[in-house]
């Protein structure tokens, strides 16, 4: 078993790095293989160029017990990730630069635009900055990790997490996916959104699915305006700025903004210097 799932790794880090997810020696993958030990791929090495061989084992308490080379510097994300969700065998962390470019903008990644992202993803979180490597970093992953299977790290990457290797990459790579086409299309000129129904209508698709949803359970949000996030996200001042849902209520800023307010506010100075004219 221990050869397969470091195989998998290299094929992961291998598609990753072709993929241009990870530039330089960047990303780290690791699998859980029982309750104390981890294998996990090394530091300062190009993911697109590894060997078995080269791959680390660790404890869950982070102690490196096996491997020629030094284990990742981000091991203290992984490794707190499987403590709080035991269920999870795999954690993919890399620099996809789609998803990457709306932590490092602060741009909250918008709902209801894809049908797959929808049922596959759903609101997809970003977490504030921390240092790299530190536990005040893993940390941010906690608040976030029992509602979601992909997060992005501001100004850093992507983190996703699954039942094999294979599954905790998917995330990423769809999300990367979405976030590329969602720029495609602002390029373009404009995104059309889908109306609240049409999302409660994906939702019930889920729940007929026996896929789960925090949307479905959170009573007093808003299902298209990145709402189970809200407290996380307001804090660390993330928005919309480029990319505004019908209906949203947060500027740029993260501050809550009446849109028919505001609407009335402009209609009325507007109809003031028509009559100073």
């Amino acid at each position: 078993m221990l050869e397969q799932i470091k195989k998998e790794i290299c094929d992961i880090g291998d598609r990753i790095y072709k993929k241009g997810f990870a530039t330089g020696n960047d990303g780290n993958i690791s699998y859980r293989l029982n309750e104390n030990e981890v294998v996990c791929t090394p530091t300062m090495i190009s993911k697109g160029f590894m060997t078995p061989d080269d791959l680390c084992i660790v404890t869950m308490n982070g102690e490196q017990i096996a491997g020629k080379r030094k284990m990742t510097s981000e091991i203290k994300l992984h490794l707190t990730l499987m403590k709080e969700l035991p269920e999870v065998k795999s954690v993919v962390h890399c620099h996809p630069p789609y998803a990457t470019a709306f932590g490092i903008a602060r741009e909250l990644i918008p709902l209801g635009v894809m049908p797959e992202i929808e049922v596959q993803l759903g609101e997809v979180p970003i977490v504030h900055y921390a240092i790299p490597g530190s536990q005040e970093l893993a940390d941010t992953i906690l608040p976030i990790a029992h509602k979601s299977r992909v997060c992005v790290l501001a100004n850093h990457g992507t983190l996703s997490w699954g039942d094999t290797v294979e599954h905790a990459y998917w995330w990423t790579e769809m999300l990367d996916g979405y976030c590329r086409l969602l720029m495609l299309a602002h390029n373009l000129g404009n995104v059309g959104y889908f109306s609240r129904q049409d999302i409660q209508d994906l939702l019930e698709l889920k729940k007929r699915w026996n896929l789960t949803d925090p949307r479905t359970s959170l009573e007093g949000i808003d299902i298209g305006d990145n709402d189970v996030f809200r407290d996380l996200w307001e804090k660390a001042g993330f928005g919309h700025r480029a990319f505004v849902p019908p209906g949203t209520k947060s500027n740029g800023l993260g501050n809550a903004v009446d849109i028919d307010a505001m609407t009335d506010i402009i209609a009325e100075k507007v109809a003031k210097k028509l009559k100073e004219k």
